[in-house]
């Protein structure tokens, strides 16, 4: 069985809280904090969640993928905001931390930033990262996930949270995920954190697991071929 060993998945979003009982630490490496202009902040604090979003989406992760290492990059402060200028500074550092897959549970609906961003994900590629992101939101294009070199997600809530649903479009992949974190026991499903971010969280998952074991585990066409065979491997 498949745990994602040897994956390491960069995930950028408001940070994580170690001691949540979903987060296994020992499989955490060090992060950092992005400030909006770009900046970048470590040491103590830098990574602690303080909106519980990014714990939720590493969960989800840790829950498909329990081997792989997580590289918290926190983007979110107090709000779930943030700027292209951040993101393209988080990209380009886990790409400096060697990782396999980064996961943006989040994305742009400005078309303003899909340049900025399409250079930060082509740099990425070249860098041996594969970046994971929703595809759309509210029925608009989300950027950087609709870009063709990004593994784009879609939300479908009747998907089990085991499952995946992969299509191509011309040189689109994109995969459907089910949108429900890692389950709180004695809350009902829709009291808990739910939506895209957590159909990205289930898909990097997949991806960790896809990829284990592959002697070119960031390469994009290993992990198209991977979720286009529907094998379901959680």
């Amino acid at each position: 069985m498949r745990t994602g060993a040897g994956i390491r998945i960069a995930v950028i979003d408001s940070g994580v809280q170690p001691s949540h009982p979903h987060i296994d630490a020992t499989r955490l490496c060090r992060g950092v904090g992005v400030l909006p202009d770009g900046g970048v902040e470590a040491g103590p604090g830098s990574t602690v969640d303080q909106l519980g979003h990014g714990t939720a989406v590493m969960a989800a992760i840790q829950e498909k993928a329990p081997d792989a290492l997580c590289v918290p990059i926190r983007v979110f402060g107090t709000a779930l905001r943030t700027s292209a200028a951040a993101l393209v500074s988080a990209i380009r550092w886990a790409v400096s931390e060697d990782v396999d897959l980064i996961n943006l549970s989040l994305g742009s609906l400005n078309p303003a930033h899909e340049a900025v961003l399409a250079l930060a994900v082509w740099e990425a590629r070249e860098g041996g990262a594969t970046v994971i992101s929703a595809a759309e939101a509210g029925g608009c294009a989300c950027y950087p996930g609709a870009l063709p070199s990004v593994i784009g997600v879609t939300l479908d809530w009747d998907i089990p949270r085991s499952r995946y649903e992969a299509t191509q479009a011309q040189d689109k992949l994109t995969v459907a995920a089910s949108g429900y974190p890692r389950p709180i026991p004695g809350v009902p499903s829709r009291r808990n954190l739910h939506g895209v971010s957590f159909a990205v969280a289930q898909v990097t998952g997949f991806a960790a697991l896809i990829a284990e074991g592959s002697s070119v585990s960031h390469n994009f066409d290993v992990l198209r071929e991977g979720f286009m065979s529907g094998a379901v491997i959680s």
